[in-house]
């Protein structure tokens, strides 16, 4: 794997995640809104709304997750943080949704829920790398608990689905499984 530095994304980076991320914003116009914006509202925006959120919620701090870079250009996206700025993550309709509803709140319960990379750059093992500086980045930031939704198998292994992580790389980090509430979708986690 080529050396991969990874930084928080941060206001001044703002510029490398939109071109990571492209004119359409990467997974279907997404711009890393899935789990951020209940699906009632988001159901309403557009692309640009999309990216307007974004933008404000990177402006506004503190970082939303992490960027890969290979020399300058930015290559992986990891979003983590605490669950509670995450609503659709934690929605008692999901597989994602805590065990106990006062982690929906607890500001030290943390979430691991989405990864990015162009299609280029997939099947690299960045997804790794992002996952390691992930757990860094939770624990220097006074998580206690750190949760993911990976998904078992895809069809491809340079699957868009794996928005969410492979079960390979969050085994790997150390995660152990706390839940199952659908077939192929654990939910993972790891005491700081």
């Amino acid at each position: 794997m080529e050396n991969l530095n990874v930084q928080s994304l941060t206001p001044d980076r703002w510029d490398d995640f939109e071109a990571l991320f492209g004119p359409r914003g990467a997974c279907y116009g997404c711009w890393c809104t899935h789990f951020r914006v209940p699906t009632s509202q988001r159901k309403t925006m557009d692309g640009d709304a999309k990216k307007r959120f974004m933008q404000e919620r990177i402006a506004a701090g503190p970082p939303p997750g992490l960027l890969g870079y290979i020399g300058e250009r930015p290559v992986a996206w990891v979003q983590v943080g605490p669950r509670s700025e995450l609503p659709q993550w934690n929605s008692q309709k999901t597989v994602s949704r805590p065990l106990d509803l006062a982690d929906a709140e607890d500001s030290s319960v943390w979430a691991v829920s989405c990864f990015f990379m162009n299609a280029q750059d997939r099947g690299r093992g960045y997804s790794h790398r992002m996952l390691s500086e992930a757990v860094n980045f939770a624990r220097a930031s006074g998580a206690r608990l750190l949760e993911g939704c990976p998904i078992e198998r895809t069809k491809q292994s340079k699957s868009v689905g794996l928005y969410v992580g492979s079960l390979r790389i969050f085994e790997a980090a150390g995660f152990s499984e706390i839940a199952k509430r659908k077939d192929g979708r654990p939910l993972m986690r790891l005491v700081l």
